[in-house]
């Protein structure tokens, strides 16, 4: 007797095959870039100032002479015992004004 056809069986593979990509973005490290630049440039005026020859024995010392100030000076020091002497005065006005005789 021959085999129906409703008794057959597909046997089709259906298998799925996936395929992930992945792609790298290349990030930009401007932030690092700068902080070694700014070290670059701090060892840079240290080695300058270092190195530059100063003068370390004193040879080139310079003397500043202001010449006129001393009037100047003197009615400012007038002027502040001014205000000093206006403050306390002040002040001992009313402390008297303030005070209360007590028994």
């Amino acid at each position: 007797m021959a085999t129906p056809d409703r008794n057959t069986t597909d046997r089709t593979d259906h298998t799925n095959t996936t395929t992930t990509t992945t792609t790298a973005t290349e990030r930009s490290s401007s932030g690092l870039a700068f902080i070694v630049g700014a070290v670059v440039v701090v060892v840079a005026l240290l080695a300058y100032f270092l190195f530059a020859g100063a003068d370390v024995d004193g040879t080139n010392d310079v003397n500043v002479n202001v010449e006129g100030a001393g009037e100047t000076a003197g009615e400012a020091i007038e002027d502040t015992g001014n205000a000093i002497e206006g403050a306390a005065e002040g002040t001992a006005d009313a402390v008297e004004e303030g005070a209360v005789a007590t028994d």
